[in-house]
């Protein structure tokens, strides 16, 4: 079992993920945006984290370079999750400092893979 961070302004998203996640018997903690997202990661550290990239206050983006410059959450796995599709969005994520990029409408399947393969906490 994992202690997952979900950070997405779409309170719909956050919903799904935390059932599908939930239902693995992964721990999930939720934020609406960079800024929350930040500081639940600060506060509570995750083993992996799911983020959005286009939210209020502090974009995906910005909280990735964010968590990849604090020594506490440098090496956190992060799966940028958004319905961003064009290829420099995906090479933004990767610039930016996530390990994998998924679009949105997100596969069950493969959430739940990635959430076994990133979330390890061993």
């Amino acid at each position: 079992m994992a202690k997952i961070l979900v950070v997405d302004d779409a309170a719909t998203v956050r919903m799904f993920l935390r059932s599908l996640l939930s239902s693995a018997e992964h721990e999930v903690i939720e934020a609406h945006d960079g800024i929350e997202g930040l500081e639940k990661a600060l506060s509570e550290p995750p083993d992996l984290a799911f983020v959005d990239i286009n939210m209020p206050a502090l974009d995906g983006y910005g909280m990735i370079r964010k968590l990849r410059a604090d020594p506490s959450t440098c090496s956190l796995p992060i799966i940028m999750c958004s319905t961003e599709s064009k290829p420099v969005d995906e090479l933004h994520a990767y610039q930016a400092g996530a390990n994998f990029y998924l679009r949105k409408p997100v596969d069950p399947t493969l959430v739940l893979a990635l959430a076994d393969i990133f979330g390890d906490p061993r």
